[in-house]
């Protein structure tokens, strides 16, 4: 979940290496650090706290910000507390190699009493010291070229990593490798980025390289270098990233969060373009074109991902079975290979993530795979490892994410999967007139979205009354379910107010202990199958002084008469109906936290991409 960024080139390496971690800082903000090759040292300056700390402290080292070569990183903490001493980059005792990690070292204590008993002495808590310092060993004071250690300290690592070491007897050079965490090299004229993802390399070059497991890049101004672990040459080829340095700025938004619920329009408009033939009638997934045949025979279908990620492949679960008829179940992926799960002949395992690189679900997938399911990817980052290693996949087209709490990748996640049921749906049973129903209100929901966010102002008047408050509840039914967990997940992660997701008819199994005067409770409410039932459970909330704030269909003045605080959302059918009630729930979350004064883009002990388990 750290961010890395690591530069060889021309240009000043400190500016670049300042500006890439700002852009991966959504990775990670416990502390920070960067590394200078310069007039034959490395000069190291790092912190705890933010980027902004570091350059603070960056202004007390003169001469750190004139070489060409470096390394940084911005850190997550796992092992041990965030301060200057675990903040990377780490040193070898000599102070001639720095690296800097992504990832975990499962078996660093074996490794660091071995290396204690062969005399070295640690300086931090981290288990990436002890890499660092098993590099040093095999490197025998320059003796051994620095990949050739780099390769053979791997080979005694158990876990996962993402690193870029650099050595100053060997200037100039760069060694990068991954194994369970991503690692990307921008390829530039004259010059190269390392990073973590393409946000801090888009800047300079949208040629890039991505690294597979097991592989390590050694990169010099002369060029670029490309073996396995045990040394086998690999040939990468140079692929583009699709999208623009504009769309990761904010634009005159206050956050990213924000910025990024307002771009849902057009995040779905995008997921759904060249997919909706509305001509036709029909869809087309070209992602998917040469397994169709094989998807529609399927048995059963495993939906497995973490998080918001999940919470969509709670709503796949409704949709699938509804739309397509065909057996669904939802696993964390957390979970999924620790319990021995059975997948039979017919089963397909679909993961979803935005990145394309959390730790668990990779785990999930390897799993499946190696129990032999089709396995199927729903991601938004082009080229990431989930996209490479499923046999057939669909991206969500939404535009970097770069808040932490994740909006327009969970909207276009359900536009996917809404796409694939209602492909499979009509490939079974579904008539030419359910599927044109459907497709022409599809094609709409951009546009519905856009009048939902135009209440953005009285969603901030509503959550004024009841921010302080420090217990919520959110209640839905049937599709609504997982949309009142995501709404619960929104407001925690971001505002730090307790909150609870369920389903409207478990409030009375024991939450219902929970309301007392005032308390706010949200009823996620459109018009649908059990509206009578959703009228009942708000009678009971209001019944205990409960403050009911409703999601509810425009029109619908029934609800009016239970409660006093109403958001509408256009009318639609009732499987499309969480791409707009999810829109509302956001924009609770996002006043809440700005109202109470919290870091909406980095909440605490929060990152964007969580790469280790």
């Amino acid at each position: 979940m750290c961010g890395i960024v690591g530069y060889v080139g021309k240009k000043q390496a400190c500016g670049v290496l300042l500006e890439g971690l700002k852009r991966l800082e959504y990775r990670g903000y416990d502390s920070a650090g960067v590394c200078i090759f310069n007039n034959g040292l490395l000069s190291i300056a790092k912190c705890p706290g933010r980027i902004s700390a570091l350059e603070e402290k960056i202004l007390q080292h003169p001469g750190i910000d004139t070489g060409c070569v470096g390394i940084a990183h911005t850190r997550w903490a796992t092992h041990g507390e965030p301060n200057e001493e675990n903040a990377h980059p780490h040193c070898d005792a000599s102070g001639r190699i720095a690296l800097v990690h992504n990832g975990i070292i499962e078996n660093y204590a074996t490794l660091k009493q071995y290396l204690c008993e062969k005399g070295y002495v640690f300086k931090s808590q981290t288990d990436t010291e002890v890499l660092v310092h098993l590099i040093d060993q095999f490197y025998e004071g320059g003796k051994t070229p620095l990949e050739s250690a780099v390769q053979a300290a791997l080979r005694e690592v158990s876990g996962t990593y993402g690193i870029a070491v650099i050595s100053a007897d060997e200037p100039g050079k760069l060694v990068a490798a991954r194994k369970g965490s991503p690692l990307i090299i921008g390829v530039g004229k004259d010059e190269y980025v390392v990073a973590s993802d393409a946000s801090a390399i888009i800047e300079h070059t949208a040629s890039v390289v991505y690294l597979n497991d097991n592989e390590m890049a050694v990169i010099a101004p002369s060029g670029i270098r490309t073996i396995t672990i045990d040394n086998v040459p690999v040939s990468k080829e140079v692929q583009q990233i699709e999208w623009s340095l504009e769309q990761i700025a904010l634009n005159g938004y206050e956050h990213f969060m924000l910025k990024e619920i307002f771009e849902q329009p057009e995040s779905v408009r995008t997921s759904l373009r060249g997919r909706l033939d509305m001509r036709e009638m029909r869809v087309n997934l070209g992602g998917l074109g040469g397994i169709v045949r094989e998807m529609t025979k399927t048995r059963r279908i495993i939906l497995t991902a973490c998080g918001t990620a999940w919470h969509a492949g709670l709503v796949g679960e409704y949709l699938f079975e509804d739309l397509a008829r065909i057996p669904t179940e939802v696993e964390y992926a957390s979970e999924f290979r620790y319990r021995n799960p059975m997948i039979e002949d017919g089963t397909i395992v679909i993961v979803i993530s935005q990145s394309g690189e959390t730790a668990d679900t990779l785990a999930a997938l390897r799993e499946a795979k190696e129990k032999g399911a089709m396995t199927l990817g729903i991601v938004n980052a082009v080229g990431s490892t989930i996209a490479r290693e499923t046999d057939a996949g669909v991206y969500l087209h939404a535009g970097p994410e770069i808040g932490v709490a994740s909006t327009k990748a969970f909207t276009s996640q359900l536009v996917v999967e809404t796409l694939i049921a209602l492909m499979l749906g009509r490939r079974r049973f579904m008539s030419p007139a359910t599927l044109e129903h459907y497709v022409k209100a599809l094609s709409v929901i951009p546009d519905q979205i856009e009048a939902v966010l135009e209440q953005s102002d009285d969603i901030r008047r509503i959550v004024e009354e009841h921010v302080d408050q420090d217990n919520w509840l959110f209640l839905g039914r049937g599709y609504q379910y997982p949309v009142a967990l995501e709404g619960a997940l929104k407001l925690k992660e971001i505002s730090y107010i307790h909150a609870e997701g369920l389903p409207a008819a478990e409030m009375k199994h024991g939450p219902i202990a929970l309301i007392r005067e005032h308390m706010p409770v949200v009823f996620i409410a459109p018009r649908c199958s059990t509206y009578d039932k959703i009228i009942s459970n708000i009678e009971e909330v209001r019944a205990r002084k409960g403050s009911v704030i409703a999601i509810a269909t425009e029109g619908d003045k029934q609800i009016q008469k239970y409660c006093p605080h109403v958001i509408r959302i256009p009318e639609c059918p009732a499987p499309l109906q969480p791409m707009l009630t999810v829109v509302p729930l956001q924009l609770i979350a996002y006043h809440a936290a700005v109202l109470r004064g919290c870091n909406v883009d980095k909440p605490r002990n929060l990152a964007k991409s969580v790469t280790v388990e």
